[in-house]
């Protein structure tokens, strides 16, 4: 049997791992009797872990949220999980936890034994992020969002748009889409009944929360929305081209093609752009803009006289 020390670790993480236990459950993956487990939870209890339970055929025990965050009990693999996405979300998008995820890395390495630091190390060496940074967004107003998402109560607030103009909005808040750059809100927009996107860091919240509704489901995934309507006006230049041919393969984030074969895209040079509609590999008629068109004439000249 193991001593009453480390059976009160285990007995922690195995509560920690999965929402309900029963009695005779944790009695056999910790090699003890029913009772011992009872006096056991009890005793995690007088440590200040809130811990229910229930009795019955249905019963067992669950660890609840108590006044205050207890030590938690990771495993290897959540250590390192924990330390690199603190690492990362240091120097990340989301304004305001920059400095509070600092403090966390900095106490977790303290106690880090040599095995795993030298896993994290290797990992946060090894590792290079080519992201550009995007604007920041208040961590007050991506909490406050994802409580409405959760709760399904629809958000009031100011949107500023492309042109610095701000409009007020009321939608029904449906996922928080982060691209690696900026965070977004894919919501149904009552006022002109369709579902929209919109950046984070251009809301600016209104108080209190709009009345609850039914959740409805867009007509795909969250994450591919977002990216069919960021993808043309997220660039310098915004093209629209008829396609003569469906291309073997076009990833959503390149832009919108409707089912006239119109495509809805863009660059941030009129090379780029150029050279990736040429590696679609399809015949195709550029509709606007004109700059594209002449830009097309000019690289053929150039490949005719090559």
């Amino acid at each position: 049997m193991l001593e009453t020390s480390v059976r009160l670790l285990r007995l922690l993480s195995l509560l920690q791992a999965r929402p309900e236990w029963s009695g005779p459950d944790l009695a056999e993956r910790l090699d003890v009797t029913t009772r011992t487990v009872r006096n056991d939870i009890e005793k995690l209890r007088t440590l200040g872990y809130e811990i229910d339970s229930a009795s019955g055929p249905a019963g067992g025990y669950r660890l609840g949220a108590g006044a205050a965050l207890p030590p938690l009990v990771l495993d290897d693999e959540e250590t390192v999980a924990v330390a690199v996405s603190l690492h990362a979300a240091a120097s990340g998008t989301v304004g305001g936890i920059e400095e509070a995820s600092l403090r966390a890395l900095a106490k977790l390495r303290r106690f880090l034994p040599s095995r795993l630091r030298h896993r994290v190390e290797a990992v946060q060496a090894a590792t290079v992020s080519i992201a550009g940074r995007g604007p920041t967004v208040d961590a007050d107003t991506l909490t406050a969002i994802a409580a409405a998402v959760r709760d399904h109560e629809q958000l009031r607030f100011d949107y500023e748009t492309h042109d610095g103009t701000s409009a007020s909005r009321t939608a029904e808040p449906h996922r928080l889409v982060y691209t690696g750059r900026r965070w977004y809100l894919l919501a149904w927009d009552n006022a002109r009944e369709d579902w929209r996107t919109f950046r984070a860091d251009r809301i600016s919240l209104r108080t209190p929360n709009g009345p609850r509704f039914t959740p409805r489901e867009p007509p795909e995934d969250a994450g591919a929305r977002v990216q069919r309507g960021i993808g043309s006006t997220a660039w310098r230049y915004q093209a629209r081209v008829r396609l003569h041919e469906a291309p073997d393969h076009l990833p959503p984030s390149v832009g919108v093609l409707h089912d006239d074969g119109v495509l809805e895209t863009g660059g941030d040079s009129l090379l780029n752009l150029s050279a990736f509609l040429g590696s679609l590999d399809v015949p195709f008629t550029v509709l606007d803009p004109p700059e594209l068109r002449a830009y097309l004439h000019h690289l053929a000249t150039r490949y005719s006289q090559a």
